[in-house]
């Protein structure tokens, strides 16, 4: 049996069928799980856009942005491989840190000690309230998988598939579901 349970540096993959356009075959990194409330941010979905276009004086980088969720659309964040470098960064795994100094990674980067190897930016996040992701995972609509540093920084298109296959059995049959279906 696979694990179930939620917690920081999890990943939860949605259900195939799920309806809602902004966690449509999401792979969502939790970052935060307490009993008042949870956080994450949304893996594969780019925006098509570098962080220079969205953010004036910022050090020239070809990094891509990537939607994090529907909550706080006006605001960035990161998730980075360098919270040895990074003041205030917070681990949200081995070798997975969230946020930190944003003066001090300005400087990083303008150095080439930060390179789009090792950081991802996020426009918004994906968030639940004290019980919402609970009741969202007795009705399904979420699968909890491990995390790989590959799925940050190496990953390719169909990151949903290839996650829910990873975890073998059944969801290896859930991974082949075609994403546009119709009915005969």
């Amino acid at each position: 049996m696979t694990d179930r349970k939620i917690t920081r540096g999890k990943v939860l993959l949605a259900e195939p069928f799920m309806l809602d356009d902004n966690f449509k075959r999401s792979v969502v990194l939790m970052c935060e799980h307490a009993d008042s409330g949870s956080l994450g941010f949304i893996l594969n979905k780019s925006l098509n856009m570098k962080i220079n276009e969205l953010l004036n004086d910022f050090p020239n980088i070809e990094s891509s942005v990537y939607y994090g969720g529907p909550v706080q659309t006006d605001t960035i964040h990161y998730i980075h491989d360098v919270g040895h470098l990074l003041d205030d960064s917070e681990e949200i795994m081995s070798g997975i840190y969230w946020g930190g100094d944003f003066e001090q990674l300005k400087t990083l980067i303008a150095t080439g000690l930060v390179t789009s190897k090792n950081i991802r930016f996020f426009v918004g996040y994906s968030g639940w309230t004290k019980s919402q992701l609970k009741d969202e995972m007795k009705l399904g609509s979420w699968v909890v998988a491990d995390m790989d540093l590959k799925y940050l920084f190496k990953s390719k298109s169909d990151l949903w598939k290839r996650v829910m296959h990873r975890k073998g059995d059944a969801y290896s049959v859930i991974a082949q579901v075609p994403e546009q279906y119709t009915w005969n």
